[in-house]
């Protein structure tokens, strides 16, 4: 089965590569990811285009950017991914994956609009106990930062903070541990499913459109800078950040 993992650069979809790698029949061709074409950072998880790249490489599968406006009509969004789903089966995919754990109604959308198009949705951790899975991805070595959380049921102190054992111990009970009904989101930049850590820095938080949104970028491990110079490079990215981010929070 040549399957595209649909790739939020969260947590639960690199879990899902993690079990995916483990399934008897199943191919890992590839990551599928919708991406705010103004902000260049992925939706709703305000991840960072060179970061999602990052994490592409570290896992060593291409990826697929589906560009999407913003604000994003759910029409808008439908014709990007039908003409996404179009490409990936002339491609030679047969399925696509999706981390969806236990909303019943996302994944009858999905399946929905896969409905007859040749190219069959795949729920490898759908009906697992959240609690116990999110348990699961720490104890295994998955680390995660979280980059957006809806303050209307989680505090917004939890932006920035590490998915970790920690977190999970001071998660409200209302909350869901994987986050799965949107309180929080993450970026996954290390664990078995990847073949090196991603080096990241935190930076701005910044609060838009009724969520709490917490920026993150990759080291720069290129060379050697320091001081004044790697100070005005901080500045420099510190500055837009405060102009991009949460401006992918669209569909």
């Amino acid at each position: 089965m040549k399957t595209l993992v649909s790739w939020s650069s969260g947590k639960d979809s690199a879990w899902m590569v993690h079990v995916l790698r483990q399934t008897p029949g199943v191919e890992l061709g590839g990551l599928l990811t919708t991406v705010n074409v103004t902000a260049q950072r992925v939706a709703m998880h305000a991840v960072r285009v060179d970061l999602l790249q990052a994490q592409a490489a570290a896992l060593g599968l291409p990826l697929r950017q589906v560009a999407i406006p913003s604000p994003c009509s759910n029409e808008q969004y439908e014709l990007a991914m039908s003409a996404a789903v179009r490409q990936a089966i002339d491609d030679g995919f047969t399925h696509v994956a999706f981390g969806d754990l236990f909303l019943e109604d996302i994944r009858a959308y999905r399946e929905a609009r896969l409905a007859g198009t040749g190219l069959t949705p795949l729920f490898p951790l759908f009906g697992a106990d959240t609690a116990s899975l999110a348990r699961e991805m720490t104890n295994a070595g998955l680390r995660a930062r979280i980059t957006c959380v809806d303050p209307r049921v989680l505090d917004r102190g939890f932006a920035g903070r590490e998915f970790d054992a920690a977190l999970l111990t001071e998660l409200p009970s209302t909350v869901d541990p994987c986050g799965e009904r949107g309180e929080f989101h993450t970026f996954a930049y290390a664990g078995p499913m990847f073949r090196y850590p991603i080096a990241i820095e935190s930076g701005v938080v910044v609060e838009r459109e009724g969520f709490v949104f917490a920026d993150v970028w990759e080291r720069d491990r290129r060379d050697g800078r320091s001081g004044n110079s790697l100070g005005t490079a901080r500045a420099n990215r510190r500055n837009h950040s405060a102009q991009s981010i949460g401006k992918s929070s669209t569909k």
